[in-house]
C-alpha cells in the first residue's frame, strides 16, 4: 500500500461537525480500513448551497419575524396569551437566524472568528433552536387546552405569569447549551482540506451519542408527539358541529401548522440517525463504508440541515400571514403607504388574538 495513495490516521476523539455545529454532526474519521476519504465534493457543495441558501434564509426570515415584533408591539395591550408565546418564538426565531451568517462565512471559506466567537455562536444557536421549538409545543399546549378544554391554562388579566413561563423554557434552553459552552473550538480539520472549524470535542463517542439521543428526544420526537396530539384532538373538537367558514378556516391552518413542522424536520432527522447508525458501524474496524457513501451522507445532512433551517422563515406565514386580523392590523400600519384591504366590518376584535378570528375559548380559534 504506497503512501501517496493510503493515509493511515491515529484514533482521536474529534467528533466533526457540519456547517451548523449545533447538533454536533459526527463524520467518521477513516473508512475502507482506516483511510480518510477526500471530502473536496462535500466541502464543494458546502461552499455553494449553505452560503445562499441561508442568505436567503437570514432576508426573508428577519423580514417575516420582524413584521411580527411591530405588530405585537403596536398592540401590545391587548396580548392574549397566544400572541406572548409568539413574541418569545419569534425573537428565538431571530436570534437563530442572526447566526447564520458565521456558518455561511465559515462554509464558503473557513471559520476565521476566535473561539470564544466559535462557542457563543453555537451556544446561542443551540438555546434558539430548542426555544423555538419548546415554545410552538406551548402554543399547542394552550390551544388543545382552551379549544378542546375550554380551559385557560394563563389569565389573560396576568400577562406576567405568562412571560415567566416563557422565561423557564429560555433557561431550560440555556441548561441544554451547557455542552456547547464546554466542548465547542476551533480546529483544523484533516478531512476537509485542512480547513479551520468550529465543532465539539468530546472525550469520548459516549458523550457524542449522548447528545445525539438527547437531540432526537427533546428536539424531535417529543414535540412532534405532543403536537400531533394537541392538533389531533383540536381537528376533532373543530369537526363536530356546523362546518362553518372560521371552522374551515382553522382545520386548514391547523393542518399546515403539522405538515410544516414534519416536513422541515423529519428529513433531517432521518439522515441524522442514518449518520449515526453509519458513525457506530465505522467504529468496528471489521465494517468497511465506501467514501461515496460517507460523501453523500455528508451531503444529505448540509441538504436537510438546510431545510430544517427554513422553518424559521416559515413560521411567521403559518402563525401570523394567514390570520385575517394580523393582515388587517399590518395593513393599518400600512395605510399611510397608500396600501388599502377591505375586510368585513366588526372582524377584528380588539380584545382577541391578534392572530386568531375568535377569542380564546373559542374553539374556532386558530392562531
Amino acid at each position: 500500500m504506497s503512501a501517496d495513495t493510503k493515509i493511515i490516521m491515529e484514533s482521536k476523539d474529534f467528533n466533526f461537525t457540519d456547517s451548523n455545529y449545533s447538533y454536533d454532526e459526527n463524520y467518521t474519521e477513516s473508512c475502507c480500513g482506516g483511510l480518510i476519504c477526500d471530502q473536496e465534493t462535500s466541502v464543494y457543495f458546502d461552499s455553494i448551497f449553505i452560503p445562499v441558501l441561508y442568505s436567503v434564509a437570514l432576508v426573508v426570515g428577519l423580514v417575516g419575524n420582524g413584521l411580527v415584533l411591530v405588530v405585537l408591539w403596536k398592540k401590545r395591550q391587548y396580548l392574549n396569551v397566544t400572541d406572548i408565546f409568539i413574541l418569545h418564538l419569534s425573537l428565538a426565531d431571530i436570534l437563530l437566524l442572526l447566526t447564520l451568517p458565521f456558518w455561511a462565512v465559515e462554509a464558503a471559506y473557513e471559520w476565521i472568528f476566535s473561539t470564544v466567537l466559535c462557542k457563543m455562536t453555537g451556544a446561542l444557536f443551540k438555546i434558539n433552536f430548542y426555544c423555538g421549538i419548546f415554545m410552538l409545543c406551548c402554543i399547542s399546549v394552550d390551544r388543545y387546552l382552551s379549544i378542546v378544554h375550554a380551559v385557560q391554562m394563563y389569565s389573560r388579566r396576568k400577562p406576567i405569569v405568562t412571560h415567566c413561563c416563557c422565561l423557564m423554557v429560555w433557561l431550560f434552553c440555556l441548561l441544554l447549551s451547557i455542552p456547547d459552552w464546554i466542548f465547542l473550538t476551533d480546529y483544523k480539520n484533516s478531512r476537509r482540506q485542512e480547513r479551520t472549524e468550529c465543532a465539539a470535542f468530546y472525550p469520548s463517542d459516549s458523550w457524542r451519542l449522548a447528545t445525539r439521543l438527547l437531540y432526537h428526544m427533546l428536539g424531535f420526537i417529543l414535540p412532534a408527539l405532543i403536537m400531533m396530539f394537541c392538533y389531533s384532538c383540536i381537528l376533532l373538537r373543530l369537526r363536530r358541529g356546523s362546518q362553518c367558514k372560521q371552522k374551515k378556516g382553522a382545520i386548514r391552518v391547523i393542518v399546515a401548522l403539522v405538515v410544516a413542522f414534519f416536513i422541515h424536520w423529519t428529513p433531517y432527522n432521518i439522515t441524522l440517525i442514518v449518520d449515526t447508525i453509519q458513525t457506530n458501524e465505522t467504529i468496528d474496524p471489521s465494517n468497511q463504508t465506501s467514501c461515496g457513501t460517507l460523501t453523500s451522507l455528508d451531503v444529505a445532512l448540509t441538504a436537510t440541515t438546510t431545510l430544517s433551517y427554513l422553518h424559521c422563515c416559515v413560521n411567521p406565514v403559518l402563525y401570523a400571514f394567514v390570520g385575517v386580523k394580523f393582515r388587517q392590523h399590518l395593513l393599518d400600519m400600512l395605510r399611510p403607504l397608500g396600501f388599502t384591504l377591505k375586510v368585513p366590518a366588526g372582524l377584528v376584535s380588539r380584545k382577541s388574538s391578534v392572530w386568531s378570528e375568535s377569542v380564546d375559548t373559542s374553539y374556532t380559534s386558530a392562531f
